[in-house]
């Protein structure tokens, strides 16, 4: 009903849009690049938090990374102390080994899940075609651990991991590079000396590059995981010191400080050409069953790890879902950061209505006489004058949304990062754009209705 009683009003405002085309643009140029950062912003706000949610779906929930570290010791001369944790009086651990694995699983009640990883580079070999892979030893629980479906076949039980049987799931890269078309279940693939059952292939995974090592992530594509007994007895175990090197290490005498890297000890005089890597694991992953028990399981963990490793710092303790939460909160703030830019554009874009529309109605004084003297009321300028605006405002809403959502796309293509268009980010984009007609064009209208008849009919 009330736009039946303003339809002529509104008609004589669309009429002075486009008898004014180039003034009438360029005032909403304002609007338009408003809108556009709006929808951009919003989209890599939206984007950067899709990647937050896929990062922590493949860290796994509620993990706990434990990696081995190198520390360095000084000890004290004369040491009388002749506990099984020390060599001539200098500290000794043995490295992070499954021993700690099952000592955290028996110990700790909020464990829910776990696997012990331990990783070497291996090249696997079919048919005298060599790639490089990474062998990987894991527990059954492992692929649920960190969420690694399998495309075909079956992950290995604790049964096969028990007996240390020769069978292994491979990663998508290597399906791709060996059997092309064709399925490997069933088939053998051969790493180091050792042939391999192939049961399962794991989905390929894309993984983002802020996603790293240090959260517990990582592409599972060039990998052949198999139970990690089997790699300890058919492969390597780096916990075993064969009598060679013991003999060589005290032959080279004692003195200066002792350097522990991965539980063993060496001197620095030796420059360290003897030094090995004995941790019996790459990293043990542990799983609680509720997220309020993360800090303090976490916690507990390296308070044990610290006495079975002689009070030796020889490992970290990571929660790598509070990492990403600490990114998620940076990448919020950004986000903030990135709105209120692009408000602030909207706000300038209003501004620049506003003027234009003053200056309007200083320039259409006459006109505005001519109406009120043949019965137009005030609510009729004021009627005009915002129908204006508003369309104004509209019109580079609409114009601005089609160049926020290109601008994406370019955003995606160009510097590879990845943007999501949600239909609310447009709504409240196409919303703001009309208030700011509204609000920004309602002084102008205001002052053209105010103006005396016959002081315009002079001017």
């Amino acid at each position: 009903m009330i736009f039946k009683k303003y339809f002529h009003d509104i008609v004589i405002g669309i009429d002075a849009i486009f008898a004014n085309k180039l003034k009438s643009m360029l005032t909403a140029l304002g609007i338009i690049f408003g809108v556009a950062a709006v929808i951009s912003m919003m989209a890599i706000g939206n984007g950067a938090e899709q990647e937050i949610l896929e990062q922590i779906k493949m860290v796994g929930v509620n993990n706990i990374i434990i990696t081995p570290t190198s520390v360095s010791v000084d000890t004290e001369a004369g040491s009388n102390d002749d506990s099984d944790d020390k060599v001539g009086g200098k500290k000794f651990s043995k490295g992070l080994s499954l021993l700690d694995a099952q000592a955290i699983r028996e110990i700790l009640p909020t464990v829910d899940k776990m696997s012990s990883v331990v990783s070497f580079n291996y090249s696997a070999v079919i048919d005298g075609k060599s790639k490089p892979v990474v062998l990987e030893g894991v527990d059954p629980e492992y692929f649920s651990l960190f969420n690694i479906n399998l495309q075909e076949g079956e992950v290995f039980d604790h049964t096969q991991d028990k007996n240390a049987q020769p069978v292994c799931v491979i990663g998508d890269n290597i399906k791709s590079t060996f059997f092309k078309q064709e399925s490997p279940v069933g088939k053998y693939i051969k790493c180091g000396q050792i042939w391999l059952k192939i049961i399962g292939v794991a989905e390929r995974r894309d993984f983002t590059a802020s996603a790293s090592d240090e959260m517990g992530i990582s592409s599972s594509d060039n990998k052949i995981f198999v139970p990690v007994q089997t790699v300890l007895l058919r492969f390597k175990n780096r916990s075993l010191v064969r009598a060679d090197e013991v003999e060589k290490a005290n032959s080279k005498g004692s003195g200066g400080n002792i350097i522990i890297i991965g539980g063993v000890q060496s001197n620095s005089s030796d420059n360290l050409d003897t030094d090995k890597d004995i941790n019996q694991l790459s990293k043990i992953i542990v799983q609680v069953k509720e997220t309020e028990q993360l800090s303090s399981t976490a916690t507990f963990i390296k308070r044990m790890l610290y006495r079975r490793h002689a009070e030796l710092y020889d490992f970290e303790v990571t929660i790598p879902e509070l990492l990403l939460k600490q990114q998620q909160r940076t990448k919020n703030i950004f986000n903030i950061v990135l709105g209120a830019i692009a408000g602030i554009s909207l706000i300038v874009g209003g501004i620049g209505i506003m003027n234009i529309m003053l200056a309007s109605v200083l320039e259409r004084i006459q006109e505005i006489g001519v109406r009120q003297a043949i019965g137009a009321s005030r609510k009729d300028i004021i009627a005009q004058f915002l129908s204006e605006s508003i369309m104004i405002s509209i019109s580079g809403g609409l114009i601005g949304i089609l160049l926020g959502m290109a601008l994406s796309k370019i955003i995606t293509a160009v510097f590879d990062i990845k943007t999501i268009i949600s239909v609310f980010s447009i709504f409240i984009a196409f919303g703001v754009s009309a208030l700011v007609g509204i609000v920004f064009g309602y002084m102008p209208a205001k002052q053209a209705a105010e103006k005396d008849p016959v002081e315009s009919l002079r001017h």
